[in-house]
């Protein structure tokens, strides 16, 4: 599967953005996706997680209540909204895929990564 990541882009503090990632080769409803990010200089980092059919989702700490992850199978995409960002949620956020786990944080576990999309929140 070649995954398509979208929708970064420069938003002051407490705004909102929309990421996007497209999946195409292989139907997506096959795959649990999940979203990371690699702020400057920083390990890159876990932001949240889907399952399959979109029943289930998990967060990091730093983005609950904040972050919205959703997947669409009819379109072979998912969406992480993003309220009320901040300063430190500036990064490059990277979707995954993998159809060896149900949903998970860790990296390791994702073969299939998209190209990266930048984020950049204002103070």
């Amino acid at each position: 599967v070649q995954l398509q990541a979208s929708g970064g882009g420069l938003v002051q503090a407490g705004g909102s953005l929309r990421l996007s990632c497209a999946a195409s080769g292989r139907t997506f409803s096959s795959y649990a996706v999940g979203w990371f990010r690699q702020a400057p200089g920083k390990k890159r980092e876990f932001v949240a997680a889907i399952t399959r059919s979109g029943f289930n989702t998990y967060y990091a700490d730093s983005v609950k209540g904040r972050f919205t992850f959703s997947r669409d199978n009819a379109k072979n995409a998912v969406n992480l909204q993003m309220n009320n960002l901040k300063p430190e949620d500036t990064a490059v956020y990277y979707c995954a895929a993998s159809t060896r786990i149900g949903i998970s944080a860790t990296e390791a576990l994702y073969d299939y990564w998209g190209q990266g999309t930048l984020v950049t929140v204002s103070s």
